[in-house]
C-alpha cells in the first residue's frame, strides 16, 4: 500500500503541467460513528459498558487534488488526529478507584477520487490508511490498605497507594475507507473557501504496547505523599509488564502476560472540516 501512495504521488506531480492542480488546507472536528465497546464504568450498583471511537477529535488536512479535466480528479491528503478523550475503565468501589482514558494521537493518509457536480458541489471517495502515532491510555489509580498493609508502612489506617501511569498502543498497518461531500466557493481566480463533511470507516488491529511512564506513592489521609516512587518505570510492581504484544492465538495454560489476544479498536467518525484552496494556475499549453 505504501508503495501505491509513492507511485500515486509520482503521477500527480509529474502531470500538474498538464491540467488543473490544486492544493489546500483544513480543520475539522469529528465525532465517532458505530461506537464499539471500548471500556467499563463499575459501581458497587452494577457495571455499564461505555461505547465509543478514537476516531473522535480535533483533525488537521494538507491536500493536494489534480483535475483531468472539469468534473473528474483525484487526490492525496495528509493528516494528523488529536483524538478525544475515551473511557477505558471508571471504578468507584469502596477502597478501589480507577479513571483510565485512552485517546488518539495518529497520523493518516488517503487516496480519493474527486467528482465536481457542478463549480461549487463536489464529492471525493478513497481508501485510507493510518501512517503512525498510537493510542495513548492514561491512567489514575487509587487502593486503601488494610490494617496489615498500613501496618507494614508504618502509615495509619486510612492511608493508601496512589498509581498514575501512561502506556502507548501500537497497531498493525490498516486500510479503511473514506467518503466527503462538499461545498466551496471562489474568493478570486485563485483562493477558494470550502466545508465538507466526512466520513471515515477505519479499525486498528494492535500490535503492541510500551508503559512509558509510571509512578505508585504511599499517600497519608491527609493527602501527605510519605513514601515518593514507591515503583516507578524501572522498578514496576510484580506483574506488570513494560511492554505487551498482541498476538492472534495463545496456547493453552499460557502463563506469559507480556503476550495477549489481540484485539480490534474503533477509529472510524463522522465529521466536519473547514479549509482553504489555493489554486496553481494552468500551464501554457493550457491556456493558449
Amino acid at each position: 500500500m505504501k508503495q501505491i501512495f509513492i507511485v500515486f504521488t509520482a503521477l500527480l506531480l509529474s502531470t500538474t503541467s498538464y491540467a488543473q492542480f490544486e492544493i489546500s488546507v483544513s480543520g475539522g472536528y469529528a465525532i465517532g460513528s458505530a461506537g464499539m465497546k471500548i471500556g467499563e464504568k463499575q459501581t458497587t450498583g452494577g457495571t455499564e459498558n461505555t461505547y465509543g471511537s478514537y476516531g473522535e477529535g480535533f483533525n488537521t488536512q494538507l491536500r493536494g487534488t489534480y483535475f483531468f479535466n472539469e468534473r473528474f480528479g483525484a487526490d492525496l491528503s495528509l493528516g494528523y488526529l488529536h483524538g478525544s478523550d475515551q473511557t477505558v475503565s471508571e471504578v468507584r468501589l469502596p477502597g478501589y478507584e480507577v479513571d483510565a482514558i485512552a485517546r488518539a494521537r495518529a497520523y493518516g493518509a488517503s487516496a480519493s477520487l474527486v467528482y465536481r457536480f457542478n463549480d461549487n458541489v463536489y464529492g471525493r471517495i478513497g481508501a485510507l490508511v493510518k501512517l503512525g502515532g498510537k493510542t495513548e491510555a492514561v491512567v489514575h489509580q487509587k487502593v486503601n490498605f488494610s490494617q496489615a498493609e498500613a501496618d507494614a508502612f508504618g502509615v495509619p489506617l486510612g492511608s493508601y497507594s496512589e498509581t498514575n501511569y501512561v502506556e502507548d498502543f501500537h497497531g498493525q498497518f490498516p486500510l479503511g475507507f473514506v467518503a466527503a461531500i462538499g461545498y466551496r466557493h471562489d474568493l478570486s481566480t485563485s483562493f477558494s473557501v470550502f466545508v465538507e463533511a466526512e466520513y471515515y470507516g477505519i479499525s486498528l488491529k494492535r500490535k503492541d504496547s510500551e508503559i512509558t511512564e509510571f509512578n505508585t506513592n504511599v499517600v497519608l489521609p491527609d493527602g501527605t505523599v510519605a513514601v515518593k516512587g514507591l515503583y516507578s518505570l524501572d522498578n514496576l510492581p510484580a506483574g506488570i509488564n513494560k511492554t505487551t504484544t498482541y498476538v492472534d492465538e495463545l496456547p493453552s495454560g499460557n502463563t506469559d502476560s507480556s503476550k495477549k489476544l489481540a484485539v480490534k479498536v474503533p477509529y472510524s467518525s463522522f465529521g466536519v472540516n473547514f479549509g482553504i484552496i489555493y489554486k496553481f494556475k494552468r500551464s501554457n499549453s493550457e491556456t493558449k
